[in-house]
């Protein structure tokens, strides 16, 4: 599986550019499970051979992603949730999505709020499902936009990156982290632990000052 999906991914981006990259992040993060750590690392190998522009690249991913999680926002804010439950039962298998990543996510931005949204964008699996429970949360779409934005433009850079770096070896990177989501899962929950910590700090020193 995803092996035909590596295929259909490069053979995107080879044929369409650009383009290609863009819409293939405006899906991952609209619910379709096409893996962000194939295409950007792979755009970042064609950027290594002088065939893309490093900034364009960065541009097309982080854009895309943003249209593709403005998507998923709006269908968390207008549908229920029974609505999405069932749905993911019935269909979900069909997209490699479950109920059980949903609910992870869901559980995460109820626990730690929306700068889960940032961190999200940068672990593989929830980002695909954040900006669906953050719209049934009815998280703020300024301060959505803006979370997803920096957050995506961080994992766009970091992943082009890494596949201009690794050249050909770039189709390593999806397997690395494939076996490693549990680590980055720990690193996002530390991450915001010490986001919300940083922040009570500040209220605190506030109020005493007050």
């Amino acid at each position: 599986m995803i092996e035909t999906l590596s295929g259909f991914i490069i053979h995107l981006i080879q044929s369409s550019g650009y383009f290609g990259i863009f819409l293939l992040m405006t899906l991952q993060s609209a619910l379709i499970p096409i893996p962000s750590e194939i295409t950007m690392p792979f755009a970042g190998f064609l950027v290594g051979l002088g065939h893309l522009n490093f900034v364009l690249v960065i541009l097309c991913g982080t854009t895309g992603n943003l249209l593709g999680s403005l998507i998923s926002y709006g269908i968390g804010f207008f549908l229920e949730e029974k609505i999405i439950l069932n749905w993911l039962r019935k269909y979900g298998k069909f997209l490699l999505l479950s109920e059980n990543e949903y609910r992870h996510s869901t559980k995460w931005l109820q626990k730690y709020g929306a700068p889960v949204i940032f961190f999200g964008k940068m672990v593989p699996g929830v980002s695909t499902f954040i900006a669906l429970p953050a719209g049934l949360a009815e998280v703020k779409l300024w301060k959505f936009s803006l979370y997803t934005f920096l957050g995506s433009l961080i994992w766009s850079v970091v992943l082009t990156f890494i596949g201009a770096y690794l050249g050909s070896k770039w189709n390593t990177l999806g397997t690395y982290f494939h076996k490693f989501e549990l680590v980055l899962a720990l690193l996002l929950i530390f991450a915001v632990l010490f986001y919300l910590n940083y922040k009570l700090k500040i209220v605190k020193r506030s109020r005493k000052k007050s």
